[in-house]
């Protein structure tokens, strides 16, 4: 699809899962078994499509059962950054690749299949010299509560935990950050954003397909359905 070289990704696979239940009780969600295999294949097979060469896997409850099953396989360079027994929040668990993942990079959630070009986003956000960037999806309510409020070129405000009615647009669940955004306390990216956010310091990327993610029954079930039609070559991603 691209033959531009992402900057690095990182992808943010230590939670436990709780909201899928008995689906976890043996397996960690990244390596649920979606239309045919891991989850997280299907993310890392989308990423190389995109020009990723470098994946950085921020893992935690069965880290080692992830790396096992997973590799680095499709020739990808992926590394695994285990989380420490005392990290609070996903910044913290971004914090401890920093090394791996240099001064600019990607981050996603281990449980989300994002159609968006992945390439561009590096680039708008490369050439914004901003310290991070937030991709978004006018949302008008349709998948969950609207928590951005966007001017067009830059978030001016995100708050997952009390959004006001003119926010008309959601957080993606992808996002490119410099390592200078996380000099600071926050435990939590949503906080790291807000913060960015509050200083004029978020760039948009406004998303133009829905997201698809794992993270209940039935989103895994829709997200199931959507990766078997691509499996049958209804459809291509």
């Amino acid at each position: 699809m691209t033959t531009t070289e992402l900057a690095p990704v990182c992808i943010l696979a230590g939670g436990l899962g709780t909201r899928l239940g008995d689906a976890v009780r043996d397996v960690p969600k990244p390596l649920i078994e979606v239309a045919g295999r891991p989850f997280l294949l299907w993310q890392l097979e989308l990423l190389r499509r995109h020009g990723a060469m470098r994946v950085v896997l921020c893992v935690g409850y069965r880290g080692e059962q992830i790396e096992a099953v997973v590799g680095s396989p499709l020739g990808l360079d992926v590394r695994y950054v285990y989380d420490p027994p005392e990290l609070a929040g996903t910044a913290g668990a971004v914090r401890g690749a920093l090394d791996l993942l240099g001064d600019r990079f990607l981050v996603l959630y281990g449980d989300t299949y994002l159609r968006i070009d992945y390439a561009d986003v590096d680039r708008v956000f490369a050439a914004s010299r901003a310290p991070g960037l937030m991709t978004i999806l006018r949302n008008e309510g349709r998948w969950d509560a609207s928590n951005v409020l966007f001017d067009g070129q830059r978030v001016i405000r995100y708050d997952k935990a009390a959004p006001t009615a003119d926010m008309a647009w959601i957080d993606y669940g992808l996002g490119a950050l410099r390592a200078q955004a996380l000099d600071n306390d926050a435990d939590d990216l949503a906080d790291v954003y807000a913060e960015l956010a509050q200083r004029g310091d978020l760039v948009g990327y406004a998303a133009t397909e829905r997201f698809y993610e794992i993270g209940t029954p039935d989103s895994l079930a829709e997200t199931s359905a959507f990766l078997a039609s691509l499996s049958s070559g209804s459809r291509r991603a």
